[in-house]
């Protein structure tokens, strides 16, 4: 009778321990997913934005140089607050990637998907705060710096001088951005001559 007894505990245990690891395993599966949908939101948005709205639009548009890059321009909360329908357009289709790839990594996590989503906009109120005297502290930059994460000094820079310092979000894809800025540039010179 004891060894049934001792039997049925170590049966016991054995699924408790099943169902905690399930859990464990479950809660890392979410976890997964979360940081999943978020990073592809984050990182792939912010890559079409760049590449096929942001770098073209200073190579053969005016819209986005005329809203961000004018150099009479005051900045003051412009990018973000801003009611004019040329700087409203310009913030839509920076954003569109985003709102496109919402529907591709929702069904991953929706979780993910929203903080995504509210960590994207953050980052474009956050970026712009430069001309209000906001100086991100040392490990604000250090901890960005080591993410590859634009911070407002480094977008300003891109505020100053249209040519440099791509990525709204992630300052990894500033070289291959300017270096398909170069290209863009020689293509449309080249239909200038056609």
């Amino acid at each position: 009778m004891l060894f049934a007894v001792e039997g049925l505990a170590i049966e016991r245990l054995v699924i408790e321990r099943l169902v905690i690891e399930g859990l464990a395993i479950e809660g890392l599966t979410k976890i997964l997913k979360i940081m999943s949908s978020l990073g592809l939101l984050l990182l792939v948005g912010d890559f079409i934005s760049t590449f096929v709205y942001h770098v073209p639009e200073h190579a053969f548009g005016r819209l986005h140089c005329r809203v961000h890059h004018e150099k009479k321009q005051t900045f003051q909360h412009y990018a973000v607050l801003s009611k004019h329908p040329l700087v409203l357009l310009d913030g839509f289709l920076g954003a569109l990637p985003y709102f496109i790839l919402t529907a591709v990594v929702w069904p991953i996590s929706p979780v993910g998907t929203a903080i995504g989503l509210l960590f994207g906009e953050f980052h474009v109120i956050w970026r712009h705060t430069t001309k209000m005297g906001w100086t991100t502290p040392r490990w604000a930059k250090d901890f960005c710096r080591f993410w590859g994460i634009v911070t407002p000094e480094a977008h300003w820079v891109h505020h100053e001088n249209g040519a440099i310092a791509f990525g709204d979000i992630f300052t990894f894809f500033d070289k291959p951005a300017q270096q398909w800025l170069s290209i863009l540039i020689k293509f449309k010179k080249q239909l200038r001559r056609v």
